[in-house]
């Protein structure tokens, strides 16, 4: 029977599925459900039958969720409460002296996650070098029975210092865990680092969206297992697949769970197809873009980027994730006219039901596909998915509204409009992870996916001068192909804040090598595993830090080196001041292949022409300063994508239809077919 492989990814729109088996990728999509697990089940079941497989002979199910998020976003997460060290009760509320508005005096901090009547204090103290007040269990269990009032469905527990010495908050977690029916996220599992508020926030949104998190992997572990389908492992932030009892327990790592996907199955099949490695190119530029949102992050050396924090719904949360920078525009973004008259684009979306309003579902409003069907990119043919059909008269309605309001001149200039904003609003996001981190992009290439990602990428690309797009097979399913090309991660911090120059190595190293014992203990595989060390570094006097690679036995030297390096690489500049030593960080590693795919399409994948319309700043024909508006319609061929042969080459304005994407391809730009079926999208040579 061989290998059966599958990966399911749920997008706010549609539910993306991706089975490989014999040499075959065979994809679907289906509408997103309001409980996630019952469109995943039902995106399995038609993938299996498409293939002509029985779901029971899977022989593995991976999965990346949007929960978590989701929770955050809606305030729709549990009712928690808080456990903290007499006298830190307001962390949350205090929150950091920076302010996202310095100078607007009415700026509001977002509302704490946890509101203070389910905050309360236990009498303790630890300080970096060890306990001074132990806890009183007594005193626990009176606090205990006050939250138990409360109807907290969710407890935080973040004592001060506890990274460092955490006795005094694991007898809280322990009595609270036997007192309590519900879950205890504590910072020291959760969080062993220092930054009292960082490492609250990150133990607070733990614990909020814990409940969900357990929820939902119950009942798809249950629907899985009365299918006969294979136990979920799911996607974590870090880009790596753990199995489902590990994000039951940790659930804050599953916080961008679809978008890591993503960048790792862009990584991997934009290196695929055997050919030569590109030296002209720093690195890529991964471009997501789905039915809510867009998410763009930098491939670089062959490996995602990472942070180690980031910011969701106004929360600040730590933990490793795949560096990904977010905005709210996606193919179901609803257009609207602000009060000053400019054209938007959302973060609104008319999301799957009822959708855009070509879906003919009762969605009116005009969003980003409205305008891609009216200006002839998505043919009023094209059935999405495979199954929805679209009605071309309601998007036309829909942006003939619009254009009244903004006063312009009928649907097509709207469309227009909404197509270029959309653009820009993609453009910035782009921008903000090459050019304001000191990366240049017309030395990157572009890997585009999603569902609408392929059908603005070249014009995207063609504004910031990038010379090559590469939109991969199965691209508007690709987070769903990027669950199987993952490899199993975990990951350890410590705090350890010393000077780099007195720095015991030995001392040092002991920290690594409890890290990566831990972190072997818990993976599936400790005989393949691997284990990368990383140290966060600071000149002296610095609120920040940079993370550098390090190895073992630890080099407190080789450690600075690298160090003055990323600084020089990330701001321009090293000085010769003192360096400390701040976090000590593991990386543990199981390596996954990914899907030995075939592709060997043949045929005439020559549709026929339709009239597509396409500004002046499109392609080739204009100097890539955006100002010009006019519209040119033109005869545009229209390719089936799964009918171009490798080798095959066309010239924009091109259109290639998918079963999930669609590339659309203006003026000034050729097309080769890659031998794994990737489009490679070059601009014209002059």
């Amino acid at each position: 029977m061989g290998v059966r492989r599958i990966g399911v990814d749920v997008g706010g729109t549609f539910t993306d599925v991706v089975l490989a088996l014999d040499g075959e990728l065979v994809t679907a999509k289906v509408p997103s459900t309001d409980d996630q697990s019952e469109g995943v089940m039902a995106g399995i079941e038609k993938a299996c039958a498409a293939a002509g497989i029985d779901p029971e002979s899977l022989t593995e199910f991976s999965h990346a969720m949007t929960v978590s998020v989701n929770a955050l976003l809606e305030d729709a997460g549990a009712r928690t409460a808080l456990v903290t060290t007499e006298g830190f009760r307001d962390v949350l509320e205090i929150g950091r002296q920076d302010r996202p508005s310095l100078y607007d005096l009415d700026a509001e901090k977002p509302t704490p996650i946890v509101p203070r009547r389910r905050r309360f204090e236990v009498d303790e103290r630890a300080t970096v070098d060890g306990i001074e007040r132990s806890v009183d269990d007594e005193e626990v269990r009176a606090v205990a029975a006050a939250i138990r009032e409360t109807d907290a469905e969710s407890v935080a527990v973040s004592l001060l210092h506890a990274y460092a010495h955490p006795a005094n908050e694991k007898r809280v977690a322990a009595v609270l865990r036997e007192e309590l029916d519900v879950p205890v996220s504590a910072s020291h599992e959760v969080l062993a680092e220092f930054r009292e508020y960082e490492r609250t926030s990150t133990t607070a949104v733990d614990a909020y969206v814990r409940p969900a998190i357990d929820r939902y992997v119950g009942r798809l572990s249950e629907r899985a297992r009365d299918r006969g389908v294979p136990q979920p492992r799911i996607m974590q932030a870090n880009g790596g697949i753990t199995d489902a009892d590990t994000v039951r327990r940790n659930a804050v790592t599953t916080v961008l769970s679809g978008p890591a996907a993503g960048v790792v199955g862009a990584s991997e099949m934009a290196a695929a197809g055997g050919e030569p490695d590109r030296t002209d190119e720093a690195g890529l530029v991964t471009f997501d873009m789905g039915g809510t949102s867009s998410d763009v992050s930098l491939v670089r050396d062959g490996a995602a980027e990472r942070t180690t924090e980031g910011v969701i719904a106004d929360r600040p949360i730590r933990t490793p994730m795949v560096d990904v920078e977010t905005v709210g525009a996606g193919g179901g973004s609803i257009a609207w006219v602000d009060a000053g008259g400019a054209l938007r684009i959302g973060p609104r979306s008319a999301g799957a039901d009822p959708g855009p309003a070509c879906y003919g579902k009762g969605g009116t409003e005009p969003t980003v596909t409205d305008a891609n069907l009216v200006l002839g990119y998505v043919g009023a043919s094209t059935s999405l998915g495979g199954e929805l059909s679209l009605d071309a008269d309601a998007a036309r309605d829909a942006l003939a509204d619009l254009a009244a309001e903004a006063g312009m001149e009928g649907p097509l200039a709207a469309a227009r409009g909404v197509h270029r904003v959309a653009n820009a609003n993609m453009t910035r996001a782009i921008r903000s992870v090459t050019v304001e981190r000191g990366y240049d992009p017309r030395r990157f290439g572009l890997v585009a996916f999603g569902g609408a990602g392929p059908m603005h990428a070249v014009a995207i690309a063609d504004g910031l001068d990038i010379g090559r797009v590469v939109i991969p097979r199965a691209s508007g399913v690709l987070s769903a192909y990027g669950l199987l090309a993952a490899d199993e991660k975990r990951d350890a911090v410590r705090t350890l804040q010393r000077p780099l120059s007195s720095a015991d190595p030995d001392d040092v190293d002991d920290v690594y090598g409890a890290l990566g014992e831990e972190l072997l203990a818990e993976v599936s595989d400790r005989d393949a595993a691997s284990v990368r060390y990383a140290a966060d570094l600071r000149y002296a006097g610095q609120s920040f830090e940079l993370t550098v690679d390090v190895d073992r036995p630890f080099d407190p030297a080789a450690a600075g080196e690298a160090f003055g390096a990323a600084h020089e690489s990330a701001y321009g500049y090293r000085v010769d001041e003192p360096v400390e030593l701040v976090n000590c960080r593991a990386t543990a590693t199981v390596p996954r292949s990914a899907p030995a795919v075939e592709y060997d399409a043949a045929g005439d994948a020559r549709k026929g022409t339709r009239e597509a319309a396409f500004g002046e700043s499109d392609g080739a024909t204009a100097g890539h300063d955006g100002e010009t508006t006019a519209d040119v319609v033109r005869d545009t061929a229209v390719y089936d994508r799964g009918r171009l042969p490798p080798g095959e080459t066309f010239a924009g304005p091109a259109v290639v239809e998918g079963d999930e994407s669609t590339a659309v391809v203006p003026p000034g730009w050729d097309v080769r077919v890659r031998a794994d079926g990737a489009l490679i999208a070059e601009v014209t040579e002059s």
